[in-house]
């Protein structure tokens, strides 16, 4: 089967599930959600057919790659957007409530569409190895999530986050395109592929080329959540609801990340651009990796908080980058692999966490620590799912987390052995330990929080592919943290 059918597929699915919504009259718009989750779930059994033997790189066109990471990248985009319709499904009375009571004309149905089409704009950004084309699928995505994230047109919160984003957004599009053209004009191409050699030209001013890169940063920064471009983020993770905070939290950073990851190497193989933009880098992941860990201290809101973890995860992501280029030998897990691991866990114990506060969200109609206070007696399997996702968070053995922590950190001081780089793992150390803090305010609040009256206890309704959905990843963040080699050996 042709690699790029599974967009198409994706696609069709999307265009689907609006003609159902189109003829559903007063009928219920859950079954919709059901459609998208079983029509993703047969796209990712496509896959496997679609699969590139190792180290092969299929092109078409000149601008659609497929090789393993692409397909590796498709897949997180598909169980993200999977995971995220049935948390969509559980959040049914939310949306509601903010939108409109009428099931017909409160815009449910078309809630569940949108995240399909943004899917298969994450999954061309998967393949894109083309600055044309990354412009173009990562502003696919984008548009499709500005009308998430200002969906719940109701709550004043949801409305201006969507504002934030939009304009933040619009100016990160705006260097992104600038850095674009000076990249063109320093390289004379837009592909990656020929980017490398290109810049190793005699004649590259490198003044130039630093400051193309720099732009780049930019317009890539602001998709992944790093310093100094993450001041959406609280604010967005905040307002919008807690579905799109989970598929911003998740698919959007694992796609900007591949984006990164092609964009930063060229220029790493480049001796003379090395330096410069390995110290852009590393104040990046410094910054990076203090501002998320020590705003989240303070947090008593759940997604504010989870929001500026997201930001210190992408701050241990970016840890990987320095050894880039051939400059370093990594023994272990290289850092296209354990980014790629580390991605994997992150969305499965991430999307666990989610579910859970999905859940919590819908009962109580809170969104604080409070509303986790004694979860631990009302909702034993609920909170035992969230103290597993917030432990492997924090980095706790024999959680997937534990192992994507410590192939960065292999990584990081392997570097800094070769290199001198001891800032990033003198830092990541630092707020590694800090993170133990702030998710065990989440634990405490769990079981050592008061719980409420008994006449105010709220019921916990689980719909069973939402239960389903939490105990498979239950049984995923141990599975993979216990035995990595397997998550590995679909990587490698």
């Amino acid at each position: 089967m042709l690699p790029y059918y599974l967009e198409i597929y994706v696609v069709i699915l999307g265009v689907l599930m609006l003609c159902l919504e189109l003829f559903s009259g007063r009928r219920s718009r859950s079954k919709i959600a059901l459609v998208g989750v079983a029509g993703l779930g047969l796209v990712i059994g496509l896959m496997i057919f679609a699969v590139p033997a190792p180290g092969e790189d299929t092109q078409y066109w000149g601008i659609y790659h497929y090789d393993q990471w692409a397909a590796f990248y498709k897949g997180l985009a598909l169980l993200a957007t999977l995971l995220v319709l049935v948390m969509a499904r559980e959040f049914a009375p939310v949306f509601k409530h903010y939108t409109s009571r009428d099931e017909e004309a409160s815009g449910i149905g078309e809630f569940y569409c949108l995240p399909v089409f943004v899917c298969a704009g994450l999954m061309w950004m998967s393949s894109a190895k083309d600055l044309v084309t990354i412009f173009v699928s990562l502003e696919l995505v984008t548009m499709g999530f500005y009308v998430l994230v200002a969906f719940m047109r109701r709550n004043v919160g949801s409305l201006e986050a969507g504002v934030k984003y939009l304009i933040l957004g619009a100016l990160s599009t705006g260097f992104l395109v600038y850095g674009i053209a000076w990249t063109y004009g320093v390289s004379g191409t837009f592909s990656l592929d020929q980017l490398s050699v290109s810049l190793s030209g005699d004649d590259l001013p490198e003044s130039a080329a630093v400051f193309a890169f720099a732009l780049l940063m930019v317009g890539i920064g602001f998709k992944i959540a790093v310093v100094p471009f993450q001041i959406w983020v609280p604010d967005v993770y905040q307002g919008a609801a807690m579905p799109v905070t989970a598929f911003l939290s998740v698919a959007s950073k694992a796609a900007g990340f591949i984006v990164l990851l092609r964009v930063v190497e060229p220029f790493l193989s480049v001796a003379s651009l090395r330096d410069p933009v390995l110290y852009l880098i590393v104040f990046v992941v410094c910054a990076t990796l203090i501002y998320g860990n020590l705003a989240a201290i303070a947090q008593k809101n759940i997604k504010r908080l989870l929001a500026y973890s997201s930001i210190a995860h992408a701050g241990f992501l970016l840890m990987a980058l320095p050894a880039m280029g051939g400059s370093v030998t990594v023994s272990g897990p290289g850092p296209h692999a354990s980014i790629a691991f580390y991605l994997a866990g992150y969305l499965v114990m991430t999307l666990l966490c989610f579910l859970v506060l999905t859940i919590v969200r819908v009962a109580t109609e809170g969104e604080d620590l409070v509303a986790l206070e004694g979860l631990g007696k009302r909702a034993p399997l609920l909170a035992f799912a969230m103290l597993v996702g917030v432990a492997s968070l924090a980095g706790i053995p024999l959680t997937v987390g534990f192992f994507g922590k410590f192939f960065l950190f292999n990584i990081a001081i392997q570097n800094a052995m070769q290199g001198g780089l001891w800032i990033v793992v003198f830092v990541a150390v630092l707020g590694a330990a800090t993170g133990f803090y702030y998710y065990f305010k989440i634990i405490k609040a769990m079981y050592w929080g008061t719980a409420a009256d008994e006449g105010e206890v709220a019921e916990f309704k689980v719909g069973r592919l939402a239960m389903v959905s939490i105990l498979v990843l239950l049984i995923a963040v141990f599975f993979f943290g216990i035995f990595p080699g397997t998550l590995l050996g679909l990587i490698q």
